[in-house]
């Protein structure tokens, strides 16, 4: 059993904690990310729900826990070295892989000074990961699935109790989930959406992404 982790939420849904320094907002929000490209993708989409933030700084680690090689990690305009660097110190050292964390800031008028900022990124970087539902790392299997609106829940909560991820969503008059599943569950995930959607749920393997 292979012992290294990776947070089990995608970037449709990830984790999201907040905490209020001074009058400055720092809202942290953090997901399973397969590579680095995958990792700035997130942080671009962040970017783009809360364009008002006065700064979306980030850290990323793209491969295995650890690996400072594949890793990367941004200011985003704050003072060099007190947010992306120290934010990277933390994921480097928390024994989670494929892991990526924006802490986007509301300046609340109150300056922290460059110690306050570094103390400030790191807290909010400790406390998304407290809690960070994490998983062992399995060889998996990205699907693809649609589905009608009906069954979704129940899809979701069958994905979840089988180990898989859900990474991404569209919604158009079906719906159309991209998840990934340990390889050794397939048969048996297949089997369930069958199962629970009376077998109109088109499923497919999705093509394999280089990590």
């Amino acid at each position: 059993m292979c012992s290294e982790l990776i947070p089990l939420v995608g970037s449709d849904n990830p984790h999201t904690t907040e905490q209020i320094v001074r009058r400055s907002r720092f809202l942290a929000q953090s997901c399973h990310v397969a590579n680095l490209d995958l990792g700035r993708a997130f942080v671009e989409k962040i970017r783009a729900q809360s364009p008002e933030a006065t700064h979306h700084c980030w850290a990323c680690v793209g491969g295995a826990a650890n690996d400072a090689g594949h890793a990367q990690s941004s200011d985003d305009g704050e003072p060099h070295g007190t947010a992306g660097r120290p934010m990277l110190q933390i994921l480097l050292h928390s024994g989670i892989s494929h892991v990526c964390v924006v802490v986007s800031r509301w300046f609340g008028g109150v300056k922290l000074g460059t110690g306050g900022l570094v103390r400030a990124y790191q807290d909010a970087v400790r406390l998304n990961l407290q809690d960070l539902p994490v998983g062992e790392l399995h060889e998996m299997t990205p699907l693809t699935l649609r589905l009608g609106y009906s069954h979704l829940e129940m899809v979701q909560r069958a994905l979840k109790a089988l180990g898989g991820r859900h990474l991404t969503s569209a919604y158009a008059k079906d719906i159309t989930l991209a998840v990934e599943i340990p390889k050794d569950q397939e048969n048996v995930f297949v089997s369930t959406v069958n199962n629970l959607t009376g077998g109109t749920c088109r499923l497919e393997r999705a093509a394999q992404k280089e990590s």
